[in-house]
């Protein structure tokens, strides 16, 4: 997989005025395309699909310079470049993050193993220097179109772009993920 490029604001400019010359516009169909995205892996069963996600949008952003005359859903182009990314990732000698985490695994007949993953996450949470904890809070804090527009007004406080605001939070979740499984591991069995 090619991941040595990083996503500059400049970068991000350019891919939100392919996307439409409307900033508001442009941001909503990036955030509904990376969902779609991330569905899209997901449903194939690959549980590192923001990061294949990601890794997507980066490679369309790449090229996006040389996209100016592409007709037709801009969307589609993104989920052309993802297939050629998930092909990739499935020649990855090596994928020990494929099987879902844990706390992903629900199981019906055990009432009680939800309440435990709440309590590690609560836990996990309070662990984390306050800084982080604010920051991923706060990230997560909207939902559907008031999402994007809180991100951009939390990028600004921070005074970074907006994908770097996404990138410390991604590494946040990940801390978070691999300390929720921890815990449960650590659970006794009933």
């Amino acid at each position: 997989m090619k991941k040595d490029w990083v996503l500059t604001q400049e970068a991000l400019d350019g891919l939100f005025d392919w996307l439409s010359q409307d900033r508001q516009q442009a941001a909503l169909e990036y955030e509904k395309i990376r969902r779609r995205l991330i569905r899209i892996f997901i449903g194939r069963k690959c549980y590192v699909a923001e990061e294949l996600a990601d890794e997507t949008i980066n490679r369309v952003t790449v090229k996006v310079t040389n996209l100016t005359e592409y007709q037709g859903d801009k969307a589609l182009y993104f989920y052309a470049v993802a297939n050629n990314v998930y092909r990739e990732w499935l020649r990855e000698p090596t994928k020990t993050d494929c099987k879902p985490p844990m706390f992903l695994v629900v199981n019906a007949s055990d009432p009680s193993g939800e309440q435990l993953r709440f309590e590690c996450l609560d836990r996990c949470l309070r662990e984390l220097p306050e800084d982080s904890r604010d920051l991923f809070l706060e990230y997560h804090r909207e939902e559907k179109q008031a999402k994007v527009k809180h991100r951009l007004r939390l990028a600004a406080e921070y005074g970074i772009a907006v994908n770097a605001l996404r990138i410390r939070a991604h590494r946040i979740r990940i801390q978070l993920k691999q300390c929720v499984i921890n815990c449960l591991e650590q659970m006794p069995v009933h």
